[in-house]
């Protein structure tokens, strides 16, 4: 007998974990990339909207532009280029050293 699904967020449950009133603010949703800055994917849990897969998380990718809301990025993953497209709330700015 095959194996029942359990979901994309399955195991994610302490990966995605918020500290305890932590609330989304309206510029989360409102950030700005430039094309070639690097961002960080960290999903924000309460937003389901544009949040890419939980294996992602904590990844470390460049922007390559927009689509619509989304931003486009790419990023090496076990030796493949890969393609996302990231709402911007999902991603956080990197300092450049």
């Amino acid at each position: 007998m095959a194996e029942k699904s359990r979901g994309a967020l399955h195991g994610s449950r302490k990966k995605f974990k918020r500290d305890q009133g932590a609330k989304t603010k309206v510029n989360e949703y409102l950030k700005e990339f430039e094309e070639g800055e690097k961002a960080l994917i960290k999903v924000d849990s309460s937003v389901q909207s544009g949040q890419p897969h939980a294996r992602f998380h904590g990844t470390t990718v460049e922007v390559t532009g927009k689509r619509g809301d989304a931003y486009e990025v790419q990023f090496t993953d076990g030796g493949k280029d890969k393609t996302l497209y990231v709402a911007p709330v999902h991603l956080q700015k990197l300092e450049e050293e």
